[in-house]
């Protein structure tokens, strides 16, 4: 089958490959211009108001309104309160904690220290993003602040400025984005999802009726493939919505993601297609239609059936696909609230936790912790060691690049580093030879702000393989020309930031991808093999003998497993920036493993389902022979998960009987079930699916890794 991996097959390649990239990510999509208008306006009025009332920190201010939560005008005063309040408590942190250990060099240099794992591992627990990045941001300007030799009122004085800022930045970005509500109609979350359906549906029309289909329709797929659907996986996670729909939904967005990549391939093939191609791809429009109905209309999609016919082979592999697919998306749905007849709305009012459930039991949140304060403390042990408070950016830039979602990757490092050269150096230091001495007003510094704000903004918005490059250009370009209340005629302060800045890059690049890490391919491998003995384990829940205990494990399990899926598809993204020997066998890795994360989210979507039968939830009991007959299933469905896991980690190999025994041991089950409860046999049914599916496709030849 065909992917959208976007391969580099050599270095003679690459300029026309980056070309390309760089079209396709940039170019305009539905509500792009907008969600840049309003970043540009908010950022542009919190630099009027800190620099025409002489407010400091505007740097920090104008970080908040490029990153400031736009999901729905509920979550956008939501985020200010959290915003306001984080930063209140950070603030208090400062003042309360320094005044113990301000006179004492050793108890100074310690605190830090563990102000800084402090700050990281908030970054790595805190369920609402813009919590951390309140906090990371109080903790990067306290540390340099407090370290000046002045009194402590001083230090009190301006740690409380930047209180003022953030209540700044925070009500004129809540402000913006209340004042373009009314422009902006519909669900953050149902919309992109229905305007993908719609995209295929017109593309499969057009093969209905006989013809190629029409160009920007093709245009269409192929932009929304390279967006991809990691954006509004994002605001999925940052709404609120209720726990026991967060998962299913995300399955549904992961799998209409799939959809449009199967969709963008089929664009690629030339053939003729039958009356009875015809009929097919006419059939799986109308099933789209009505998908894309139900779900406007915040309905729960009904199941569907497709035909399995013989076809042309060069359609249908592709066609056969993105029937299965469709077919997953409406019984992914189904599965998450079965009793449930409409959609959620992810504005319903849920309880959402500050923490992450696994906050005090993965010990990645420990690691990645450590590796996080040991690169900042580098940077602070080596501008005091040079006694150059100047480069204290290090620091602050080690913090805010952690806010980012760091990959055992180069692709984020090349973002890092192109984005601070461009931001600080060609933009930065550039507009302070050639364009800031020819201004001689806010008006025309406002100009210059816009201009810049807008194109980092265009950046932030493309798809994760680009977004951040916005980010570090904006912050580099913000270090340099928003901290002083003056057009800065120095080069030396803006070496002196943009030193800092690398040099913060630099530590994050050692300890994160050099001294602490693995390669992006290495840790796709790992995870997805985590993940598959992940749901071994979640298939045999309960572990405990109390509820109490086993409902316990198995969210800790779906926390666990649901962030592993989404890491899986991050990291994915890395390998594509990644050389060496084994770059063509890793691509290929790459595009099997992106092919079967849709049926394994699929899987847990319906192992969520199955658990309250496991668990012999009030309504949900099973008779005793049933109960041992599932149990039995569970059991040997869990070992075929743990044998596929083996296959991939050291090709071990694997026996083909075991699907057969699986099929026979679920026709046992459902024969003791006497065909009493329906729902509960199309959901074992479905199980044993994706089960033996994966177990089929991964015991193949194409998965051998020697």
């Amino acid at each position: 089958m065909a992917s959208l991996a976007q391969p580099l097959p050599n270095s003679d390649a690459l300029f026309p490959w980056l070309w390309k990239f760089l079209k396709d990510e940039l170019a305009p999509y539905k509500g792009r211009a907008g969600l840049v208008t309003r970043m540009v306006a908010a950022s542009a009025l919190v630099m009027i108001v800190c620099m025409t009332f002489r407010i400091p920190y505007a740097w920090q201010a104008a970080v908040y309104a490029l990153l400031v939560s736009r999901d729905t005008p509920q979550a956008t005063l939501q985020s200010a309160a959290i915003v306001f309040g984080v930063t209140g408590l950070g603030t208090a942190y400062l003042i309360v904690s320094m005044r113990l250990v301000v006179n004492i060099l050793p108890l100074h240099f310690l605190w830090i220290i563990a102000t800084l794992f402090l700050a990281f591992y908030a970054i790595d627990t805190l369920t609402n993003y813009l919590a951390a990045v309140a906090f990371v941001n109080t903790i990067s300007v306290g540390i340099p602040l407090w370290d000046r030799h002045v009194s402590a009122e001083t230090n009190v004085e301006d740690t409380l400025w930047l209180l003022l800022a953030t209540l700044i930045a925070v009500a004129v970005t809540g402000a913006v984005e209340l004042a373009f509500v009314r422009q902006r109609s519909g669900d953050e979350i149902l919309l992109p999802m229905t305007e993908r359906l719609s995209a295929v549906e017109q593309l499969l029309s057009g093969y209905a009726e006989g013809h190629a289909p029409d160009a920007g329709d093709e245009r269409k797929i192929k932009q929304l493939a390279m967006l991809g659907t990691s954006m509004f996986r994002q605001l999925l996670r940052r709404s609120n919505i209720p726990p026991q729909y967060s998962a299913g939904a995300g399955g549904a967005v992961v799998l209409v993601g799939r959809l449009v990549d199967l969709a963008a391939n089929l664009t690629q093939l030339h053939f003729e297609s039958s009356a009875n191609d015809r009929k097919r791809f006419r059939g799986l429009a109308s099933t789209l239609a009505n998908i894309r109905n139900d779900l406007v209309n915040r309905e729960m999609p009904a199941a569907v059936q497709f035909d399995a016919e013989t076809e042309p082979a060069a359609v249908a592999p592709l066609l056969g696909e993105m029937e299965r697919t469709v077919k997953l998306i409406t019984e992914v749905f189904g599965c998450t609230q079965p009793a449930c007849k409409s959609v959620p709305s992810p504005d319903l009012p849920g309880r959402p936790k500050l923490l992450s459930r696994d906050a005090f039991l993965d010990p990645r949140h420990l690691h990645f912790a450590l590796k996080g304060c040991l690169a900042a403390s580098l940077c602070y042990v080596i501008y005091k060691t040079l006694a150059w408070p100047e480069i204290s950016t290090a620091v602050t830039t080690c913090l805010l690049t952690a806010l980012s979602t760091i990959g055992a990757s180069r692709q984020k490092q090349m973002l890092r580093f192109a984005g601070a050269i461009t931001g600080g150096f060609v933009i930065g230091m550039g507009s302070q030879m050639f364009i800031l001495p020819h201004l001689d007003s806010i008006g025309g510094f406002l100009l210059l702000f816009v201009l810049v704000t807008a194109l980092s903004s265009w950046f932030m918005t493309s798809s994760p393989r680009l977004s951040y490059f916005g980010v570090q250009m904006a912050l580099a370009f913000y270090l340099i020309n928003l901290q002083e209340f003056r057009i800065q005629t120095s080069l030396t302060v803006a070496r002196d930031r943009v030193v800092g800045i690398l040099l913060g890059l630099f530590m994050m690049w050692f300890v994160f991808d050099r001294l602490w890490t693995s390669p992006a391919s290495v840790e796709m491998k790992r995870t997805f093999v985590s993940n598959l003995r992940l749901m071994a384990q979640f298939a045999k829940v309960p572990l405990a003998k109390d509820l109490r205990g086993a409902l316990g494990r198995s969210l800790t399990l779906r926390e666990t497993i649901n962030a592993n899926l989404d890491k899986v598809r991050a990291v994915a993204d890395g390998v594509l920036f990644e050389f060496g020997p084994s770059r063509q066998r890793d691509l290929k890795f790459r595009s099997y493993i992106r092919q079967c994360q849709p049926q394994l989210r699929s899987l847990f979507i319906m192992r969520i389902a199955f658990l309250k039968y496991r668990l012999q939830l009030p309504g949900f009991e099973l008779p005793e022979p049933v109960r041992a007959r599932q149990q039995a299933y569970d059991e040997h469905a869990a070992r075929m998960l743990e044998e596929i896991a083996d296959r991939i980690e050291c090709d071990a190999p694997f026996d083909r009987n075991t699907v057969e025994d699986s099929r026979a041991l679920l026709d046992r089950t459902i024969e003791a079930i006497h065909g009493e409860q329906p729902a509960l046999i199309a959901l074992l049914r479905g199980i044993d699916a994706l089960t033996t599916g994966l177990a089929t496709e991964i015991a193949g030849e194409v998965w051998r890794t020697a």
